[in-house]
């Protein structure tokens, strides 16, 4: 097995002065508690923004069970949704986390949960465990940092990896990495290393990772305060990088013989494969303004620092599907629904918002026509780090209102639950 280590890129002393500057703008970034104004107007127009048209009704029951393209992406055709919407209603699944990042579903029905002190809990039968399966013992839980992404390799029924992204200390700061573990009977052994030298900082973190449709597992890395390091091809921050599952670098990666499938990133939180086309998109904050979801191309260059969503010289960047002007959403996680339990959402993407306090849904029509966007649940449970579309058909959704910026509740953090309306 093999492993793949990057050194930290760090921005020479000639552009100090730019990145300083860049950093004082930036610090009221789209997932904190300032904002800034846009400057001017996004060049495209933004996407139209519904109400969902069903109200949820809040419960809480017992606890159940290479080159840069000069011209917009075209999204791909989606598999057109079933008729027939039906109502539905949010519950309390799970309580008492702190700072859940993530969530898988296993095969035998168990769930895994990162926390980002450093703790991945295990929900059994409906019931969340109170010891973890691991403690992570080198995690620094500081900023926005600490145990975030995780994945299951995509033969988990047979050899039982699990992959976990997360921040530790590193040369007298952080830095980020993706380790390997083997699950065994509730607890995770056999450390390896697969991708290190991912910059870190107190925020822009990235920590998103997925295994896709070809099997590479992908992973989402913030530009760690050092915007210049975006556009740096020979840097891990500011990317989306694409590995074999023991760290090796595939063949047809865009730059050879290097992880980065594609750059110009800000912080990229979430990734989803659209159903039907294998497309991948990926949600990524702006600073305090034009967040963005993108079709994300190999080798193609997202523009930031240059571009802030549609704003600025476009010098041949991809722009995004959709951006929220001078809107924050401060997007995470996202989810494809693929399942039929909710007819009229099949075939959308759904993101959670932190600062937007929303569950959205992107209508991606394709053709060229403009995304829809929708407000599916919005303020009534704070700040959402992820969605996750469950085996029962469900949409799980994780809350962050622990993480210093929300204002919790004593059942905070929690595993929200989208349901039928009985």
């Amino acid at each position: 097995m093999s492993q793949t280590r990057f050194r930290h890129a760090r921005p020479g002393r000639s552009r100090l002065a730019a990145t300083a500057l860049l950093l004082a703008l930036m610090l009221a970034t789209a997932c904190g508690s300032s904002s800034a104004t846009a400057t001017t107007e996004a060049v495209a127009s933004l996407p139209t923004v519904t109400e969902a048209t069903t109200e949820p009704t809040p419960t809480t029951p017992a606890t159940p069970e290479a080159t840069p393209t000069a011209t917009e992406a075209a999204a791909p055709e989606p598999t057109a949704a079933p008729a027939g919407p039906v109502g539905w209603t949010v519950e309390t699944f799970v309580s008492g986390l702190e700072i859940p990042w993530e969530m898988r579903f296993l095969p035998d029905g168990r769930i895994f949960v990162t926390e980002r002190p450093g703790r991945v809990r295990v929900i059994e039968d409906g019931q969340l465990r109170p010891e973890p399966v691991a403690t992570i013992p080198d995690v620094a839980p500081i900023g926005e940092g600490g145990l975030l992404g995780m994945a299951l390799h995509p033969d988990f029924a047979n050899n039982h990896w699990i992959y976990v992204y997360y921040t530790y200390p590193s040369g007298g700061g952080v830095a980020n990495k993706v380790v390997r573990y083997t699950e065994t009977n509730n607890t995770l052994v056999d450390p390896v290393v697969i991708l290190d030298g991912i910059p870190g900082a107190q925020i822009h973190d990235g920590g998103r990772i997925a295994f896709g449709p070809d099997g590479k597992l992908y992973i989402t890395a913030g530009d760690a305060s050092q915007p210049d390091l975006a556009q740096d091809t020979n840097a891990l921050a500011g990317k989306i990088l694409r590995v074999n599952d023991d760290g090796s670098i595939p063949p047809d990666n865009p730059f050879p013989g290097s992880p980065v499938y594609s750059y110009g990133h800000r912080n990229p939180e979430g990734l989803a494969w659209q159903p039907g086309t294998n497309a991948l998109y990926a949600t990524e904050h702006g600073p305090s303004a034009h967040d963005e979801v993108n079709l994300i191309q190999p080798g193609a260059n997202y523009g930031w620092p240059i571009m802030q969503g549609n704003e600025g010289p476009n010098n041949g960047y991809t722009l995004p599907v959709i951006e929220s002007g001078s809107d924050t959403w401060a997007p995470s996680g996202a989810t494809f629904v693929q399942g039929s339990t909710f007819p009229q959402w099949t075939g959308s993407l759904l993101y959670a918002s932190l600062r937007g306090t929303t569950l959205w849904r992107l209508d991606i029509p394709g053709g060229g026509n403009p995304p829809n966007l929708e407000a599916i649940i919005s303020g009534d449970y704070g700040r959402l780090r992820n969605v996750v579309e469950g085996p029962d058909g469900y949409l799980y959704i994780l809350t962050s209102n622990r993480d210093g910026r929300g204002n919790p509740t004593p059942d905070d953090d929690r595993i929200l639950r989208i349901v039928p309306q009985q």
